[in-house]
């Protein structure tokens, strides 16, 4: 029989959904349920350079702080706790004393990670288990893996751990990485294996990796349901029944499950996490998930974008995220160049001399359809739609800065004006996006973009808009397109527009009651 241990990690890698906030007794009880669940290793949090304790948060800056969360009888679970050589003081750990929390993880980025070997060893010194995980072994070239294990092996800590931090493994990865490890690591020392569900590959991998039967300890990361940050961990009650059918273990399936019902399940919904196609575009690239996560959050880009964007990403960049570098890759694809003089110029002369009216998506184009009639009627204007192709009006142009308000579309009755960021759409108008995107400081947002095309194609001419209802909380806003700032509140939101609109300087009228107005302007 394999000598397997599987180590839960919830309340330190699930802590990333609620914020460690798990509270001081719910914690406790997690923690007295897994262990009543014969799990061998829980991982009770981190261990990291903090202001002030919290008894109720699972991020300490001391041992004896997270020993409070243990139950007075374990039986042969052990308890570990995680840290970051670049974010906690070694000075405020204490030894081990043979009691309470009894091994710790170590972790590292690569370009840090001579640092956390040092890290590592001093850990050793204070009288701990110790497990070296280095972050993101996919990122490492084979003859660097080498050089990793023949440090672990100076240091023969307890335990050492495969981490597939962005979820990129696949199985012939983790045979050659397994392979690597096996041959290499002295004999006695543990090898484990943390996996992300990127790819929906977890449960799968972890098979193979226990049914390799190695000749060696081992160990299997895990968490209930899997709750880790998104995309999440490979579900510990899944591998547990696994090891309980063919391994001949015991662990208690119906105690994790009592856990996940009382203080797991309720979390999803407010905060997801699991597999969704952008994470598996961050891990096809074994690019760090906040790159996902942040081009997710600009609300103007398609997944086929997303993965354009990633793809042409710098190995250099893969592992930490840069904000700056995002941006610029982000701007650098929205800046797609084309030759737009003759689209401007021909639009001039299309609308010139004639009023205009833009209808931007909002409820008052349908609680207000008599007044937007009648304004049709009587000025003919030309009629421009952002963003959208509306059902209850006949538009003359609908201008598209937004592909993903784009690709919705499947009907257009009008003639369409896109900006260069659409890169394959086909429109009777394309607009170098640069061109436009310097009116909203912010970020993106289509109806300032248009705006500002107006402004340069039809100078001073007054211009009528209806829809632009405004940013509301607790409903689905289809004009809320920012990137760059989260507004605390909608009223924030709100003005920044109303300013943006203020500072082009356009006479505008709205025929439709809005929000993006400052004081009593209209």
């Amino acid at each position: 029989m394999n000598d397997v241990q599987l180590l839960d990690c919830t309340l330190r890698d699930g802590g990333y959904i609620n914020n460690w906030i798990w509270g001081f007794e719910n914690a406790r009880d997690i923690i007295a349920t897994l262990v009543k669940a014969d799990i061998d290793v829980v991982e009770v949090g981190f261990l990291r350079d903090i202001e002030k304790y919290d008894a109720n948060i699972t991020v300490c800056d001391s041992i004896e702080q997270l020993n409070c969360l243990l139950p007075e009888k374990y039986g042969n679970t052990i308890f570990s706790a995680m840290a970051m050589q670049s974010n906690y003081d070694l000075t405020k750990l204490t030894p081990f004393l043979g009691h309470g929390i009894e091994m710790i993880r170590v972790t590292s980025h690569d370009y840090d990670i001579e640092e956390g070997m040092r890290f590592a060893r001093k850990v050793k010194e204070y009288g701990y288990k110790l497990s070296i995980n280095p972050i993101n072994i996919m990122g490492y070239s084979d003859d660097r893996v080498l050089w990793i294990i023949e440090q672990v092996n100076t240091i023969h800590p307890y335990q050492f751990s495969i981490v597939d931090t962005f979820g990129s493994m696949r199985r012939r990865d983790l045979e050659r990485i397994v392979s690597l490890c096996d041959h290499n690591l002295d004999r006695d020392i543990r090898l484990s294996l943390h996996l992300h569900e990127n790819m929906l590959f977890s449960y799968g991998l972890a098979q193979m990796f226990i049914d390799k039967h190695l000749n060696r300890p081992i160990a299997i990361d895990g968490s209930l349901m899997g709750i880790g940050r998104t995309p999440g961990n490979l579900p510990l009650e899944l591998i547990a029944d696994y090891l309980n059918d063919y391994e001949d273990k015991a662990y208690g399936i119906e105690y994790m499950m009592d856990s996940i019902q009382d203080y797991i399940a309720n979390l999803r919904g407010k905060t997801e996490w699991g597999y969704t196609p952008v994470y598996f575009l961050s891990a096809k690239y074994n690019l760090h998930r906040n790159y996902a996560e942040y081009y997710l959050g600009k609300e103007d880009l398609t997944n086929r974008d997303i993965n354009s964007i990633l793809g042409g990403f710098e190995r250099k960049k893969a592992s930490c995220f840069d904000r700056d570098y995002a941006d610029e890759k982000y701007y650098e694809y929205k800046n797609h160049e084309v030759n737009d003089l003759y689209d401007i110029i021909k639009l001039r002369n299309e609308i010139a001399d004639k009023k205009i009216l833009i209808l931007a998506p909002g409820d008052t184009l349908t609680k207000h359809k008599y007044e937007i009639e009648r304004f049709i009627e009587k000025e003919a204007p030309v009629v421009i739609s952002v963003n959208f192709i509306p059902k209850l009006y006949k538009v003359d142009y609908a201008f598209f800065g937004n592909a993903r308000r784009f690709i919705k579309c499947d009907e257009f009755n009008c003639k369409l004006i896109v900006t260069s960021n659409l890169v394959d759409a086909k429109a009777d108008y394309k607009v170098n996006y640069s061109r436009l995107a310097g009116a909203f400081k912010e970020g993106f947002n289509s109806y300032i973009m248009l705006l500002k095309l107006l402004k340069e194609i039809s100078a001073d001419r007054e211009i009528t808009v209806a829809g632009a209802d405004g940013y509301e909380s607790n409903k689905i806003n289809y004009g809320k397109e920012i990137v760059g700032i989260i507004p605390s509140h909608e009223e924030g939101y709100n003005i920044i527009v109303a300013k943006a609109v203020e500072n082009l300087n356009l006479p505008i009228q709205y025929l439709t009651p809005t929000k993006y107005v400052i004081g009593d302007k209209v």
